[in-house]
């Protein structure tokens, strides 16, 4: 089976999810390329999956990117999950507006409007530049069929909340979503706060290439009440933390084999022998009641070790920022 490739170019997304359709109704992999594709190496020729499927690049636990191997089952899963998420916090997916400014080619802007032909919604591309500029995207939603009618949904990244969060424009466009997830990177103290000043939905939540997207999400309303952590897992997922406090992860919507440039000439497993993938992040995990809540305390691999304490730099420059600001500097 040849894996075929599929550029995500900006200006033409329309026309790269029809040719990723086209491909998957023919049983084929499909790997996702960045426009310039240098960044992301495209798959050698070896013995593929049984597809189809999708093969995505991940930053992985080193400065190394690697190939994500999921099939389509996998994306539909996921889809599914999020779908009975939003449903046990009254929202009917069918019913709902997705708005994806993310790109195609990483997990999060796939999985936007993967989720929204699942479930039968509305789906609306917004290119990148339009976060830098809310008072031209607060027009152009208002163009959109159902805005304001319907429940619209949106997911960022830290650093896109915090450009339209310090612009009144961009604070009233936030303020039109019912569910604004929130991932890729934890959201500062600081961030947070001004999110829940203005009443912001927000819903933080953790997630990965490897898993399919989001394994965890926090409800809206134990976001506004400043409840802490990235939520509880999603119906189809188990959570672990391992001996080093790695968290770990169980669900059948993991990527069936990952590739890399230091083993080239072979496809690997992700998960143990149970099942189980090992992520490169350290975490809490604490139960509430009868569900299980998690917090992400930083990359286990840019961990410290000092005087007998593990110290995340994360976590270490967040305090920092916090008193500079309490001293006003």
């Amino acid at each position: 089976m040849t894996l075929q490739l599929v550029s995500c170019r900006s200006e033409s997304l329309q026309v790269a999810v029809t040719e990723l359709s086209t491909h998957l109704a023919a049983g084929q992999w499909v790997q996702l390329m960045p426009d310039p594709p240098g960044s992301v190496p495209v798959c050698p020729d070896l013995e593929l999956p049984e597809g189809p499927g999708v093969v995505l690049a991940s930053g992985g636990s080193s400065s190394q990117p690697k190939l994500c191997f999921h099939p389509q089952s996998h994306l539909v899963c996921s889809a599914a999950a999020t779908a009975n998420w939003l449903e046990d916090i009254g929202i009917r997916s069918s019913e709902t507006v997705m708005f994806n400014p993310l790109p195609l080619h990483h997990i999060s802007g796939l999985m936007a409007w993967w989720r929204s032909c699942q479930w039968g919604a509305a789906h609306v591309w917004l290119r990148s530049e339009w976060m830098k500029q809310p008072a031209d995207l607060l027009d152009f939603s208002g163009q959109i069929a159902g805005w304001g009618e319907r429940a619209a949904l949106l997911s960022l990244v830290p650093t896109q909340l915090a450009r339209l969060i310090d612009h009144h424009q961009g604070v009233v466009w936030l303020q039109q979503f019912s569910v604004i997830w929130v991932g890729g990177a934890p959201i500062s103290a600081a961030l947070a706060h001004q999110a829940r000043e203005v009443g912001l939905r927000l819903s933080p939540c953790y997630g990965a290439t490897e898993t399919a997207a989001m394994v965890t999400a926090q409800t809206p309303e134990a976001f506004l009440a400043a409840e802490r952590g990235c939520g509880s897992p999603l119906v189809d997922v188990e959570l672990r933390l391992g001996a080093d406090g790695a968290l770990q992860v169980r669900s059948p919507r993991l990527a069936v084999a990952s590739w890399c440039r230091d083993q080239p000439d072979r496809l690997s497993a992700l998960v143990d022998s149970q099942g189980w993938w090992t992520s490169g992040d350290a975490a809490d995990l604490w139960a509430e009641g009868s569900a299980l809540r998690l917090n992400v305390l930083g990359r286990r691999d840019g961990a410290v070790h000092s005087g007998g304490e593990t110290v995340f730099p994360e976590r270490l420059e967040e305090r920092l920022r916090a008193s500079a600001r309490e001293l006003g500097l």
